[in-house]
């Protein structure tokens, strides 16, 4: 075991796009003394969904960096002029950067960082009152001290309570390019979701259908395929005053807004939904697709035996129940924040709201001195749709740097939108 006996002024928790942008934007800071601990070997986001021509829903200006400091070293046109393809990027007119050209960004952002410390796992977080400092331990044995926290663990792959348990080979989306040979060997796939990542694996497996010759069924409990709302005057509320706006409303208001607001964030690029449709068209043109598309299909139980899954699923508008037998089962059930459990002997310095989760201050604040611990992504529920959006994770950074300086390091805008949220 060893300690680290000099405190930092903060360790970031978790090495996802948002806490590798702060690692990015505090590396130039003097005053400031981080670390980072990841438990992966590298940087990794969402590989098991690296599909060919897949790419981000964001422009590249919403990279680790930009909307904070336009100078930065770690800008995503840094590193395409690093890798000889800043012209062919150019040529290419689409604001869009390939998803597996993001996530080699951020490897590229991370191996130039001498902050990020790999193949760490954090398995307890201390607090002493006399030094007002925590204390960080790791799988290995380390012990580090520090003034202040930054959760980045991410949000885990949710699997239904409906699905808990079950037995044989289904997969959720996030393991798909690993197991998409095997898939392809059933006689049946059941897609469950209908999100971004359910879309361009029904796509992927529409394309082949004819060459392997299974059937597929894409269900969603969604009364429609619905396209991500991407208006311009809806892209205001990716703004600081929507975020004061928002975070001001009632807890049970911001509850209501939360399961509302799905579209604006979870739904599907409206032209893969164009393509999706064209694709079925034209296999149309041979004979019968064997696909069905299902829709107010909500999943209330499933079963797993010889082989074969058994989805009891209803009808929602028409309140009747039917079942769907499948081989392989595909869970597009997205994602969902997951409480670390080494955050258990701190949890009395924590902020909770009424429904247990983070009660997260405007500052980003999880803690009950609002200057501790700080949380990245996690936080719809407080800050609406601009937890998860990449293009505020600058932002949020830049604000969270100037609540660990005491001062703005990173000016932060303050008024962007031309539309008024409150009266």
């Amino acid at each position: 075991m060893s300690a680290r006996n000099e405190p930092l002024d903060f360790i970031g928790i978790g090495l996802g796009p948002f806490n590798l942008g702060l690692a990015c934007l505090t590396e130039p800071i003097d005053e400031l003394s981080g670390l980072f601990l990841e438990s992966k070997p590298d940087f990794e986001w969402h590989s098991g969904m690296f599909l060919e021509g897949a790419h981000l829903q964001t422009p590249f200006m919403s990279d680790l960096v930009t909307l904070a400091d336009p100078t930065s070293p770690y800008s995503f046109l840094n590193y395409l002029k690093d890798r000889g393809r800043l012209y062919s990027f150019y040529i290419r007119e689409n604001f869009y950067p390939l998803r597996t050209e993001y996530n080699d960004y951020c490897r590229w952002a991370a191996g130039r960082l001498r902050s990020i410390r790999f193949d760490t796992t954090v398995t307890r977080v201390e607090y002493a009152a006399d030094d007002e400092l925590y204390t960080v331990s790791t799988e290995a044995g380390d012990t580090y001290r520090t003034r202040r926290i930054v959760l980045g663990t991410g949000t885990p792959p949710h699997i239904p309570e409906t699905c808990e348990g079950l037995g044989g080979d289904f997969i959720h989306n996030s393991r798909y390019l690993d197991h998409k040979r095997e898939l392809q060997t059933k006689k049946s796939i059941t897609l469950v979701g209908s999100g971004q990542s359910a879309a361009e694996i029904y796509y992927d497996l529409l394309a082949e259908i004819d060459v392997h010759g299974y059937r597929l069924n894409w269900v969603t409990r969604s009364p429609r395929f619905f396209p991500l709302e991407y208006t311009k005057l809806t892209l205001e509320m990716t703004s600081p005053e929507y975020i004061d706006y928002f975070h001001a409303l009632p807890e049970e208001t911001r509850y209501r807004l939360e399961s509302g607001q799905k579209g604006l964030f979870k739904g599907i690029d409206g032209d893969l939904i164009d393509e999706i449709f064209d694709l079925l068209y034209q296999k149309n043109l041979a004979g019968p697709v064997p696909t069905r598309l299902l829709t107010n299909a909500a999943l209330k139980d499933a079963r797993y035996a010889d082989g074969s899954y058994t989805l009891s699923l209803r009808q929602e508008e028409q309140g009747k129940d039917f079942e769907l037998e499948s081989e392989g089962l595909i869970l597009a059930t997205g994602y969902k924040y997951v409480t670390p459990a080494f955050l258990e002997p701190v949890r009395s310095r924590i902020r909770w709201d009424g429904q247990g989760r983070f009660d997260v201050a405007r500052n980003y604040s999880v803690d009950t001195t609002g200057r501790g611990i700080f949380l990245q992504n996690a936080g719809v529920h407080t800050h609406s749709i601009t937890s998860p959006d990449l293009g505020m994770g600058p932002y949020r950074n830049a604000y969270i740097i100037g609540e660990m300086l005491g001062s703005e390091y990173y000016p932060v805008e303050k008024s962007i939108a031309f539309q008024e949220f409150a009266v």
